[in-house]
């Protein structure tokens, strides 16, 4: 099988391309430019997809013995995901940027130009298995990636491996090493890939301007002033340029943003509680939308935020009742579906929330 690896230049694709020399597959190193200045994307464990990350890929991929490229996707990067975590920060929302580059990027423009390349399938380094075309969580909770990875079809599916979702990540450390990888100790990854400096408020509102509103409580008193509701997002307790905490001595938390009007609620951590969802844009990985209502597990963010819950399809809309609060539900975020099971908790779907009631 001709296989092409997206490798990042960390120690978890650098193992994955690995394995698929040792299954004896034909394998194509590739790594993606993503940023038009790639020298300014590392800093430390920030950042990702630098001259630095190129260059790790490449003498990995020496290594191995394996041909490498680096393919330059920064024009789709920049509009299909940058330029999209702006638009839905402006519109009040909370975007999960890896979600959209895995959606638009690695399983959708790089695995289109594989195939057209003649190349069988896609490998990756993510934290996932995939058995008989279910996606399931990896052996690894603490670093399982499938709630990321949700947002794939049943086709891009058939054409995806992960090598390591088998293997917990010390061990894959410990691999890296024994193969002679010079990434084997490499920190990860991890905020924002494209914000290296970690100031996601600066980052939005150097593209995004000034568009004044105000913070308000729950009788509608206005507490502050602000510059943009881009700089909050649900949940949020810092940060919010108000006085303290509230009449009764308990901290403030935002728990609403209306871009329209520029206002931004906050109130009491009760307040953020939410028992209902509804998301759009449904994806479902095997492929067939399901009928009548689901039991199953509903997971809001990549790391926390799951709940028991019943889910139905309502005229193409993911409705999900829980069976247990979730605080801190923004628009904008995912909603990953799943059911749990022995050899790993299986994906069942996902879609985009736009509404936490």
């Amino acid at each position: 099988m001709r296989v092409l690896v997206a490798m990042s230049g960390g120690v978890d694709s650098s193992v994955a391309a690995a394995r698929m020399v040792d299954a004896g597959h034909e394998v194509t190193g590739v790594h993606l430019a993503l940023s038009s200045a790639p020298g300014t994307l590392r800093t430390g464990s920030r950042g990702c997809c630098s001259k630095e990350d190129a260059g790790d890929a490449r003498r990995v991929a020496d290594v191995l013995d394996i041909p490498f490229y680096v393919w330059d996707f920064a024009d789709r990067f920049k509009e299909d995901v940058i330029d999209d975590f702006v638009e839905s920060y402006a519109r009040g929302e909370t975007p999960n940027p890896c979600v959209r580059c895995n959606e638009r990027i690695k399983f959708s423009a790089l695995a289109a130009r594989a195939l057209a390349l003649g190349f069988d399938a896609l490998a990756t380094g993510h934290y996932a298995q995939l058995s008989d075309g279910r996606l399931r969580r990896a052996v690894d909770h603490d670093k399982d990636q499938s709630y990321v990875l949700a947002v794939l079809s049943a086709e891009q599916l058939r054409h995806a491996v992960f090598p390591i979702g088998d293997t917990p990540k010390a061990q894959i450390r410990e691999e890296a090493a024994r193969r002679g990888l010079s990434v084997a100790d490499k920190a990860d990854s991890h905020d924002i890939c494209f914000i290296p400096s970690g100031d996601t408020r600066a980052f939005l509102g150097a593209r995004i301007g000034v568009r004044r509103g105000t913070v308000v409580d729950t009788t509608g008193a206005v507490l502050a002033e602000h510059e943009g509701v881009h700089g909050f997002t649900i949940g949020q307790r810092k940060g919010l340029g108000i006085p303290g905490p509230g009449p009764d001595g308990r901290p403030r938390y935002v728990t609403g943003i209306d871009a329209d009007t520029a206002t931004v609620y906050v109130g009491d951590v009760a307040d953020l509680e939410v028992h209902s969802l509804r998301g759009e844009r449904p994806v479902f990985t095997s492929g067939v939308v399901p009928e009548g209502p689901i039991e199953c597990t509903v997971q809001v963010r990549a790391h926390g935020g799951m709940a028991d819950a019943v889910a139905h399809v309502d005229d193409g809309v993911v409705v999900v009742d829980l069976r247990a609060p979730l605080r801190g539900v923004a628009p904008g975020q995912t909603l990953v579906l799943y059911r749990p099971d022995p050899l790993g908790d299986e994906v069942l779907g996902s879609a985009t929330i736009t509404e936490a009631r």
